[in-house]
């Protein structure tokens, strides 16, 4: 495919990488909205749960700096297609598993899957798109991944009314298939021009380290934070990490060259993006839990709730390209943080018998806050890297929103719980509950919730626990604004006004300099 076929059909190429990226966008919360039918069917206990949801996380992340060079170095379109099938035989056999075990393992290998698709994704179309155009490209590539990541419970909502649990992965078959499709057409192959050795040693400590640090996270809430698991694995995950950066200073062939960091831009946006994506994800968890425990919403009628976010994010973010080139990355990507603090800082005044209108207003700003922010971040990271790496740029930036949003869900649903436990328990009718049912309350608002429909007058516990979470969520709210405004503040310190590329672009039509002609060496 030469150069002036791949300009002609750049937007074609748009749309089948997003079409790529939508199935990720969606797994990535509809399998919550079966989680209580898969209780019932697979006979999964919580930690079972837990795992089927952390298993693919785990695998998706600590794979993804390993997968973003790999598909620098054979071929992002050969990435792409390995991670498509991947990812589809995965949710196939995810679909008729017959035990939580099964279904785990199922899952991490859609972790695989994922890991090759999401950085190709945006390498292929950092190589395809150049100058305000890469920005407006980013900015309907980030909005599919909103619109895609909300999309989830509504679709899963659906489905699960009309079929079993098995449908929320069968789903994402048929998409891999017109994906698949679409881009063996219109999806030009590309890779690093300079073709260096492969970093073995490097690879292994990352994924090493990436997997401890993970894993530390995602089980902190459960066993504790100063549990003996939790902090060997922290630790273990500090020290293979630090390892990782040393010997990635001394190569002569890094796996991620760890002087990008020297550049504020693609350092002030990767840290503004872990920041925001703790905020966002940790809202999300509690806001869920807020709309089905305590207004009473079901599962279907919660993920409706949810398409302000997604609506907003997926207008903002094609349209923040026009800010960002009139106002420059900083100020636009401080005004994004600074609309999300005010929806989310909003949060702090809703109320047990309150309606949806406060949430809806929440969500709409925050999804036009984050979709004006994340485009001129990504692009800021893309931008600040030489085109033969773009792979690996898109793995950093895919990480940190990995680590951002673990991180969220581990540090503020911890944050919550614990208010929410303290809170309850002084209630007046707490101390009259039977033993047994204290604990269950004492667990959760869902627990609660479900503990006040059996006992009579089950109204008065209804009332004090979804009280409680609601004092609870204000606090973490307002440590969920606080992280945002860290965001604001970060961009507004370190990132440049306006920068150009690093690798400066000639103007269209492209000399394919990037562009592979020949098959690419990954299938």
């Amino acid at each position: 495919m030469d150069a002036d076929l791949i300009h002609a059909r750049r937007w074609w190429t748009l749309g089948a990488l997003c079409f790529s990226l939508l199935v990720i966008g969606l797994d990535t919360t509809i399998l919550n909205v079966a989680l209580p039918t898969l209780a019932r069917d697979l006979h999964a206990g919580s930690s079972s749960l837990q795992w089927m949801i952390d298993a693919y996380v785990l695998v998706y992340a600590s794979l993804l700096l390993t997968t973003g060079s790999l598909g620098d170095r054979f071929g992002r379109k050969g990435a792409l297609n390995a991670g498509l099938v991947i990812f589809g035989a995965g949710s196939l056999a995810s679909a008729f598993s017959g035990s939580a075990g099964a279904l785990i393992a199922c899952r991490a290998v859609m972790g695989l899957g994922g890991c090759l698709i999401m950085p190709a994704t945006l390498s292929i179309l950092t190589n395809v798109f150049t100058g305000p155009e890469r920005a407006k490209a980013i900015g309907v590539w980030a909005g599919i991944a909103g619109l895609g990541i909300v999309g989830g419970p509504t679709l899963g909502g659906i489905l699960l009314q009309h079929f079993w649990w098995g449908s929320v992965f069968l789903i994402n078959v048929p998409v891999v298939l017109a994906a698949l499709a679409a881009g063996h057409f219109v999806v030009p192959t590309s890779r690093d021009p300079a073709a260096t050795p492969l970093d073995p040693i490097g690879t292994v400590l990352s994924v090493i380290g990436l997997t401890s640090v993970l894993f530390a996270i995602i089980e902190a809430p459960t066993r504790g934070a100063g549990s003996p698991v939790v902090l060997g694995a922290a630790i273990v995950g500090i020290v293979v990490v630090a390892v990782f950066v040393g010997w990635e200073l001394r190569s002569d062939h890094p796996m991620l060259d760890v002087r990008f960091f020297e550049n504020p831009r693609f350092t002030a946006a990767s840290l503004a993006v872990t920041l925001i994506f703790f905020a966002m994800t940790g809202l999300l968890f509690f806001l869920t839990q807020y709309l089905q425990s305590v207004l009473g919403y079901s599962t279907l009628r919660a993920g409706l709730a949810l398409i302000p976010l997604g609506l907003a994010m997926s207008i903002a973010a094609p349209n923040s390209a026009r800010l960002d080139a009139r106002f420059g990355s900083k100020t636009t990507v401080v005004g994004g943080t600074a609309i999300a603090t005010v929806g989310v800082g909003l949060l702090a005044f809703a109320q047990p018998e309150g309606g949806y209108g406060l949430v809806a207003v929440v969500l709409a700003l925050l999804g036009i806050g984050l979709g004006t922010a994340m485009t001129p971040a990504t692009n800021a990271i893309m931008g600040s890297l030489p085109l033969g790496k773009a792979g690996v740029g898109s793995a950093v930036n895919d990480t940190t929103r990995q680590i951002g949003g673990a991180l969220g869900v581990a540090v503020l649903g911890s944050v919550s719980s614990a208010l929410y436990r303290s809170k309850v328990a002084a209630t007046a009718g707490f101390s009259a509950l039977p033993a047994s049912v204290q604990g269950a309350v004492r667990a959760g608002i869902g627990n609660a919730a479900a503990a006040a429909r059996q006992l009579p007058g089950g109204s008065r516990l209804q009332a004090e626990a979804g009280a409680s979470f609601v004092s609870a969520m204000h606090v973490t709210a307002l440590i969920c604004a606080a992280f945002l405004v860290a965001g604001g503040l970060v961009a507004l310190r370190w990132l440049p006004a306006q920068a150009a590329d690093e690798e400066q672009e000639p103007p269209v039509p492209m000399v394919p300099l990037y562009i592979d002609p020949e098959p690419a060496l990954m299938p």
